[in-house]
């Protein structure tokens, strides 16, 4: 044992990387079964087009030297084949720096995909997969003990992503402060999960407790993360039992998962560890090389952090090494859902026959219970419910959702639970509605089997029709 190792992470270190390839492995198929309809060359979105306005300095990807659909799908599946290779400890059987070498892949393969991502690849949990992932690189293998310097790093991210949000959310909506926040939060969350309406209905006490209990375990019990053990252990250990719980409550993609693996790096799990030779020299500078840039890049972050104008989710570095972190600054009191019809009849008079489009994740039909996907991330789910609460969040994609509806688009359809129309017979026209929507009382439960009451509030978007169309008739 020397100074810069610290062998009885040795197991912690194992459990850290196995989850984190698990995570990666889900990040990668969540890309490569999405992108076409999202990001492809006739997607809503396409990653050529946004490749000719951007220039490499500002946004690092392999896809600047060459895009196609088929190239792009090559890359989402060699992630997935070399995450699968890291969770069965394939990095174990190799020498320390071919280790390193397979964990750099999916980080720049990864990288890659989220620098031309769009507004589809705009979340918090990105940029911590990329972050972590890049410090998982100079972890080392089973020719080292842990390096001190990177489980160090790894609780200063924790830190980060847990202290900025509570300081985002003290900052931000006076319910935080007030601890009524969680009267409403549940019903109106990006994507509720099979239990979330039962969170709901907890006593108001018990949601007040649980407020004052995330505050505790974001402002106060980080700092506890840089105490000596086994004080670290027992925080760590309270922030993944706090991770658990938003995981029975909502559906928040890979987010609290990557937290929990941040939170293995400060356990102390029982073991002996295997000895080890010393780390070679090229092995220390690099991590104490990594150690130094970490620290010099994270002054925007801590700036942004303390300032009065904190920011969530931000990243200051193309390749998002460092970023800022945080969620739920406001939280809404009403919960909107935009939701989406088709008609075959020729013209859209206020008799026709309009049929509604079912999404997998987010609220449509009332009686259709949510189910749990995290942590894979339904991408275009997340962004209508960005859509409901302004149209400006679906200005650059929406028109392309419907366009592509109205031309019964197989990859796009795929994205969605269920479509009212046949494939060889697409919509005539396609509209979309808002509507408020609201958990039901215990008895309405029992009375409608309906877990949401939802009213109408305007029209959306007006119906629409293809160009082509258009000039036909």
């Amino acid at each position: 044992m020397n100074w810069f190792t610290a062998p009885e992470y040795w197991w912690s270190r194992l459990v850290l990387q196995r989850a984190l390839a698990g995570v990666y492995l889900v990040a990668f198929l969540t890309a490569a079964l999405q992108f076409r309809a999202l990001l492809g060359e006739r997607g809503m979105l396409p990653i050529p087009r946004h490749l000719r306005r951007t220039p490499f300095r500002s946004a690092p990807s392999l896809f600047h030297l060459h895009y196609s659909d088929r190239f792009f799908a090559a890359c989402s599946w060699a992630g997935c084949a070399v995450s699968a290779a890291l969770l069965a400890g394939l990095d174990s059987l190799l020498p320390l720096w071919g280790g390193m070498l397979l964990w750099l892949v999916p980080w720049a393969l990864y990288l890659s995909i989220v620098n031309v991502g769009q507004t589809w690849y705009a979340f918090g949990w990105e940029s911590l997969l990329l972050e972590v992932g890049f410090l998982a690189v100079f972890l080392g293998n089973d020719e080292v003990a842990p390096p001190v310097v990177v489980l160090f790093l790894l609780r200063w991210i924790l830190f980060r992503v847990e202290f900025g949000a509570g300081l985002i959310k003290m900052r931000g909506d006076a319910c935080w402060r007030k601890l009524t926040c969680l009267y409403h939060h549940h019903e109106t969350q990006p994507m509720p999960g099979p239990l979330s309406w039962f969170f709901h209905h907890l006593p108001k006490p018990l949601h007040r407790v649980e407020v004052a209990a995330n505050h505790f375990t974001q402002l106060v019990v980080p700092v506890l993360l840089f105490t000596p053990q086994p004080i670290a252990t027992a925080a760590a250990a309270l922030m993944i039992v706090t991770q658990l719980w938003l995981v029975l409550s909502g559906n928040f993609s890979w987010l609290n998962w990557i937290t929990i693996v941040l939170a293995v790096s400060a356990l102390r799990i029982p073991g002996a560890a295997p000895s080890t030779a010393p780390a070679p020299l090229w092995y220390e500078i690099a991590v104490l090389a990594v150690g130094a840039l970490v620290l010099y890049l994270s002054y925007r972050p801590v700036t942004n952090m303390i300032s009065r104008r904190q920011v969530m989710n931000r990243s200051f570095d193309p390749l998002h090494l460092v970023n800022t972190y945080g969620a739920f600054g406001s939280v809404s009191r009403v919960r909107y859902e935009v939701v989406v019809e088709g008609t075959l009849d020729a013209t859209p008079h206020e008799g026709a026959e309009w049929r509604e489009y079912e999404f997998k994740g987010k609220p449509g039909d009332p009686r259709h219970w949510p189910r749990q996907f995290a942590p894979y991330h339904l991408r275009l789910d997340w962004l209508m419910w960005f859509a409901a609460l302004s149209p400006t969040y679906a200005g650059s994609w929406f028109g392309g959702l419907v366009e592509r509806l109205l031309e019964n688009d197989r990859d796009t359809l795929k994205l969605l639970r269920s479509s009212p129309f046949p494939p060889d017979e697409p919509p005539r026209y396609v509209r979309a509605r808002l509507f408020r929507y609201r958990y039901t009382t215990w008895r309405e439960l029992r009375e409608t089997g309906a877990c949401w009451e939802r009213t109408y509030v305007r029209e959306y978007l007006p119906p629409s029709r293809l160009a082509t169309d258009v000039q036909r008739s």
